[in-house]
């Protein structure tokens, strides 16, 4: 049955999984060479197609199996003009690339969707820059010009939905939640935070979210947190309030090294999966409207299992 823009099972509380760390995955886990860390390219040969659907499979079956949603997620964290420009995309390559990684993502949810494992097909909107620091800082009216085609590709092609993810200052999530407010398309932010809980730009994760709220008029659907440990941010959901109630997905990295560690690291770190998906445990506990739970870099299908058990063992109890 096709899904409604506005009526996602994660709305509802239902709980839906997305997928771990792609790009880790396919580099160091499958050997594959991704320049500039970007997985959309694979979408232009059958071989890369089939690749991609060899990593999503897995998740799929895991969420079969628990008889959750699943979100999943265009390969597009890359595609935008700067990163596309430095890997010889054209604008126009883009713009194809992003409606046909929509396109992709939906022949998966045709095939492998059941009444039980309903699939959303997110359009990924990754940060103009690295994504572990703040480079040249947009303002909201230059982000929401910059973002505006990639959302215009993923709408046409018929995505249920949009993701900013890994943002580091809330300028460039404002813009991305107008551009796609502009195209009648739910969007949620998904803000990466250092070891000390705060965003790259130094804000705060209740700043950057309430900042977002005033100014969009609280139109993301919702909050996630990715690309980063939850030993990072843990004390800082301490504080209640409001705030705190929009945050509804959490897709943690594996390791809990800062970003400079990683960024400087030769090996991947996968971390402790019990002990991740223990912790995972004790942010539904704490974030009563968290229903959307993955992985970020180093993560896996065997660390999202691991997080299910505890999640669907504490709902259980």
């Amino acid at each position: 049955m096709p899904l409604s823009r506005h009526l996602l099972p994660q709305l509802t509380g239902r709980l839906c999984l997305t997928d771990g760390g792609l790009e880790t995955t396919l580099v160091y886990h499958d050997g594959v060479n991704l320049p500039c860390f970007a997985a959309f390219p694979l979408l232009e040969t059958p071989e890369g197609r089939d690749r991609l659907f060899a990593y999503f499979r897995p998740y799929l079956e895991l969420a079969r199996k628990y008889a959750a949603g699943f979100i999943i997620d265009t390969p597009t964290w890359r595609a935008n003009s700067d990163w596309g420009k430095a890997l010889g995309y054209s604008a126009d390559d883009l713009a194809r690339i992003s409606g046909d990684a929509v396109r992709f993502v939906k022949a998966l949810a045709g095939r492998l969707a059941t009444e039980r494992t309903p699939v959303i097909a997110n359009g990924v909107v990754g940060p103009r820059g690295d994504g572990y620091k703040v480079e040249g800082p947009m303002t909201v009216k230059e982000a929401e010009g910059y973002h505006d085609a990639q959302v215009a590709a993923f709408a046409e092609a018929g995505a249920d939905m949009v993701s900013a993810i890994t943002m580091t200052h809330p300028e460039e999530a404002i813009g991305i939640a107008k551009a796609a407010a502009w195209r009648d398309m739910p969007v949620v932010i998904s803000f990466t935070v250092e070891t000390d809980g705060h965003l790259p730009s130094g804000h705060s994760l209740r700043a950057a979210i309430e900042q977002v709220d005033t100014a969009t008029g609280s139109s993301p659907i919702y909050y996630m947190i990715n690309c980063a440990h939850p030993l990072h941010f843990e004390d800082a959901l301490a504080e209640g309030g409001a705030w705190r109630e929009r945050i509804r997905g959490i897709r943690a990295n594996a390791s809990t090294k800062s970003h400079a560690e990683l960024d400087a690291a030769t090996e991947l770190d996968v971390g402790d999966s019990a002990d991740l998906a223990l912790r995972y445990g004790a942010l539904r506990r704490r974030l009563k409207d968290l229903c959307v739970v993955g992985g970020c870099c180093g993560t896996d299908h065997r660390h999202l299992a691991a997080i299910c058990e505890t999640c669907l063992e504490q709902a259980a109890a």
